[in-house]
């Protein structure tokens, strides 16, 4: 069974007391038994602070970006060697507001996913298609295009130590909403792409889904065979509603696991 994964992206927001206090939050009500692993991702001014508030935990924190050098006059740019010095496990990779607000293009983001490889740490990385591309139907094209860029790369080996979130970009802050059905087709595919390579890797990667999972509608989501976890946008930054998808992961994990029993 594919341990489920609730990763927080905070993005760009937070102040020193609003992460001191989200994190209190979290941490009184994170069930110490939890099957579910659990990742917050803050700015990188927050890291260090995160770092000490997550001692003697079992809540994970990654980064929202590196860049692809190990070090040099690259102004602003932050390595994966400097993350991995703060405790840092995962960083996004190839989200979409890196591919359509910063124009990062796919020869670039397969560059920071082996990036992030090299620095010992795990690309989460993110694929999905447009409300345009949708509507011409050419969804799984351009995640093939995604996947493909990577492969060609890294070899698909590198998956063993990585993570793919599905993000339908046509989803997120539009007041559209993909259903349980339309993500779930999407998850296999990439499952099935994966598979032409290597079936073993495609069964065992988790892939989440990345298309504003709030409480309400999580466990619908998380109900789904392919459907690992989540990377959580705005439903991360009040722990109530955060603590609510952890909670729907480890229900949807428990049924899952029962089904699989019954099946064997």
């Amino acid at each position: 069974m594919r341990k489920p994964l609730i990763a927080g992206n905070w993005k760009m927001h937070g102040s020193l007391n609003q992460v001191q206090t989200l994190i209190g939050d979290i941490k009184a009500k994170f069930p110490t038994d939890s099957t579910t692993q659990v990742l917050v991702l803050p700015t990188f001014v927050h890291l260090s602070l995160v770092q000490q508030l997550l001692k003697n935990t079992t809540i994970s924190y990654g980064a929202q970006n590196l860049y692809v050098g190990s070090s040099g006059a690259f102004t602003g740019e932050v390595a994966g060697a400097m993350l991995k010095e703060l405790g840092v496990t995962h960083v996004l990779v190839g989200h979409s507001e890196r591919r359509s607000i910063f124009h990062e293009e796919l020869a670039l983001i397969a560059a920071k996913f082996k990036a992030a490889l090299d620095a010992g740490l795990t690309p989460i990385l993110c694929v999905g298609e447009t409300q345009t591309e949708r509507e011409n139907g050419i969804t799984e094209k351009i995640i093939s295009e995604q996947l493909d860029s990577i492969i060609s790369l890294t070899g698909i080996a590198a998956f063993q130590r990585a993570i793919i979130a599905y993000e339908p970009v046509w989803a997120i802050g539009t007041g559209l909403t993909a259903t349980p059905e339309q993500a779930q087709a999407v998850h296999a595919f990439i499952r099935q792409h994966l598979a032409q390579n290597k079936v073993d890797i495609a069964k065992a990667i988790r892939i989440l889904y990345g298309g504003s999972m709030k409480a309400e509608n999580a466990a619908s989501l998380l109900a789904m065979p392919d459907i690992d976890g989540g990377l959580i946008g705005g439903a991360s930054l009040e722990a109530s509603s955060f603590l609510a998808i952890i909670h729907a992961a480890e229900q949807a994990f428990q049924r899952k696991n029962e089904l699989t029993k019954e099946g064997s």
